[in-house]
């Protein structure tokens, strides 16, 4: 860069306006009277590269050079020459604590300060590492302070955006992985469930077929029981990848055999059943209301269903089904495949005691056994 003017020997941006004050109207009087002292700060200051100010005097006039002139902002063209307090107003408060400790003789350090100033005519947040250091006249007497700056607002800026990234980064990473163990789970149940499902399957179609009077009584039958497994685990699948609430496994067993009469009474608290003992006690009230269908209570127009469960402190949980008003009920002479479904399969499910009574006035069914705990619902 070249310049066309230059302030006490030496080149530079500045000089313009260190030529254009009138030093003889101010204390420190004209250039040709000052002291070699300030003569030769002014020389160093305007040789340097790096930002630097001072303010001298008892009004601590400013002076800078060209590094220092772009933090000024609009305020670069009316600023040398003038007091300290004047120009830098907006934060005098803020840097006094510095200015009287410089002045006191002992040099201050400050990294990253923020400040609040109107270099523009607006409100910025700004950042700035500066060292303050005492200047001493030709006597000795300390004189003014020597300001090397520089600005760190964009550095700060950085450094934030930079740290709040990082944050970023490790929140996704969490969030990744917490997702791949989610799906890991999910896959383990999928295949869990696929396994048990296909070993119900499969002896719902043996053991149907074995008690079946004919091919197509046993093809009704498979295909009901296959279907209320199949809601059963639409179910499952909407509500939860391992649990499903019993009230909604209960409806959807009971749907079929609703004939839109208030017939079937449900009642019960919420209660969360693993898969497996969702898809055991769907099929175990299917297989009692189509009993109840054909046979029992829902087969004549007064007849009456009353369901009731209920969770105990801890795991303990009871499912009661109840038929009243219905036919006279007999003892069956040969139990099919699913009245030890209802029982058997059951009570290994809930690892307790299922039993069907044959009462004459109505059938009754009665589960007493434990509910998966929630740390055992993925297993």
């Amino acid at each position: 860069m070249k310049y066309d003017e230059e302030f006490l020997g030496v080149r530079c941006g500045v000089a313009q306006h260190l030529n254009a004050v009138d030093w003889a109207t101010t204390p420190l009087g004209p250039v040709e009277a000052w002291s070699l002292s300030l003569k030769s700060i002014v020389r160093t200051t305007l040789s340097s590269r790096q930002p630097m100010s001072f303010w001298w005097g008892e009004d601590l006039l400013q002076f800078h050079n060209d590094g220092y002139a772009p933090m000024l902002g609009n305020r670069v063209d009316h600023s040398i020459g003038r007091p300290f307090r004047e120009v830098w107003a907006d934060i005098w408060d803020d840097l006094q604590p510095f200015i009287q400790t410089a002045l006191s003789g002992e040099g201050t350090w400050q990294e990253n300060l923020p400040l609040v100033m109107k270099r523009n005519g607006y409100e910025e947040q700004t950042y700035f590492t500066f060292s303050y250091s005492p200047l001493h006249d030709d006597d000795g007497s300390i004189a003014g302070i020597l300001n090397s700056v520089t600005e760190t607002t964009q550095a700060v800026a950085d450094r934030k955006a930079l740290e709040e990234a990082y944050r970023d980064a490790q929140k996704h990473l969490a969030e990744r992985g917490q997702y791949e163990d989610e799906l890991k789970l999910l896959n383990r149940e999928l295949a869990h469930r696929m396994k048990n499902t296909l070993s119900m399957v499969q002896a719902i179609v043996s053991q149907s077929l074995r008690n079946a009077t004919s091919l197509t009584d046993a093809s009704a039958i498979i295909a009901a029981r296959i279907q209320t497994l199949a809601k059963a685990q639409d179910l499952l699948t909407g509500m939860s990848v391992t649990a499903a609430e019993i009230t909604a496994i209960t409806n959807a067993a009971l749907a079929p055999h609703r004939d839109g009469v208030d017939r079937i009474h449900v009642e019960g608290p919420r209660v969360y059943l693993s898969a497996q003992q969702a898809l055991g006690l769907s099929l175990a009230v299917h297989e009692l209301a189509t009993n109840a269908t054909k046979y029992g209570a829902l087969s004549v127009p007064q007849g009456r269903v009353d369901i009731t469960w209920s969770h105990h402190l801890g795991d303990d949980f009871t499912f009661d089904w109840r038929e009243s008003q219905g036919p006279h009920v007999a003892e069956p002479t040969r139990r099919g495949f699913g009245s030890r479904l209802t029982e058997r399969i059951v009570s290994d499910l809930f690892k307790g005691q299922a039993k069907i009574d044959f009462a004459p006035d109505g059938v009754a069914f009665s589960l007493v056994g434990k509910l998966h705990q929630v740390s055992d619902l993925d297993h």
